[in-house]
């Protein structure tokens, strides 16, 4: 779901739902409601109550335990309910890798039925082939990386031609792209609307490139707010999945290393 808040503490009666949101692929009214402690009748109640009350086709309700009876009890609400009655029971838990920042880690405990199916179905329904393909292919990229400990954020699979990592910088990311056409991916560091950043890494472009590989291309596009630095994998991707293992391991691999690299340049003094 491509999930936008509405508003918090969000008045229904004398209650206030946590969040209200709307899914802005079909406008479809999202409530979610947070309970950092092990789950209760008193949430449960509230989540349908707020449900009811704002017409809300999806309830989520995140908590830090879950209590079997109310596994059971959002199992068969989903069960038996009809196509508008969606509720994700959510446990969070808080992970730290090594030396990182702790982060939130959350999994899905229940979910209606046929859910992912009947989402795929729809968002697949009117695509063409290659972004059929595109969107499967990210859709393994993700999955590999959700096994992998990977430094980076993992985000929802698109089927469209680039996958996009935020790395804490708002006027640089690092754009994932596969091209079905031309069998061809490619990680690039990817810089909005800010040429002074592509200036100063273009200081330690010779640094960089022994860091990284000696095929970065390095485009300014003079004529265009965005700069990136491009590196190419020496591989053809097959549409069929065969060596997409292979890909995806690259593409990961690469992203941290376009992380780590750029990130430390980017913090680096000319001096």
């Amino acid at each position: 779901m491509n999930i936008k808040v509405i508003q918090t503490e969000a008045n229904v009666g004398r209650y206030n739902v946590d969040i209200l949101a709307k899914d802005e692929d079909n406008e479809k009214t999202i409530i979610i409601e947070n309970q950092l402690d092990k789950t209760d009748h008193d949430h449960l109640g509230k989540l349908i109550v707020y449900a009811s009350g704002l017409d809300a086709e999806v309830s989520i309700w995140i908590v830090k335990d879950v209590r079997e009876e109310h596994k059971q009890a959002v199992q068969w609400l989903n069960e038996h309910g009809d196509e508008h009655i969606n509720i994700f029971l959510i446990q969070v838990e808080l992970w730290r890798i090594g030396t990182s920042n702790i982060a939130p880690k959350f999994q899905v405990i229940c979910m209606p039925n046929n859910w992912a199916k009947e989402v795929k179905k729809s968002v697949t329904s009117e695509l063409s082939n290659a972004r059929i393909i595109q969107l499967k292919f990210w859709e393994d990229f993700t999955d590999y990386c959700r096994n992998s400990n990977v430094s980076f954020s993992i985000q929802k699979a698109l089927p469209q031609l680039w996958y996009t990592v935020r790395i804490g910088i708002s006027d640089a990311k690092i754009n994932l792209t596969y091209s079905v056409q031309n069998q061809i991916i490619a990680c690039e560091f990817y810089i909005e609307d800010n040429k002074n950043i592509f200036y100063h890494l273009k200081n330690f472009q010779t640094e960089i490139n022994n860091e990284i590989s000696e095929k970065l291309t390095w485009h300014e596009l003079k004529d265009n707010k965005l700069s990136k630095i491009r590196l190419e994998a020496d591989l053809i991707v097959q549409e069929d999945g065969t060596n997409w293992k292979e890909a995806i391991i690259w593409l990961k691999e690469n992203t941290e290393l376009f992380k780590l690299v750029f990130l430390k340049y980017i913090n680096k003094n000319n001096s």
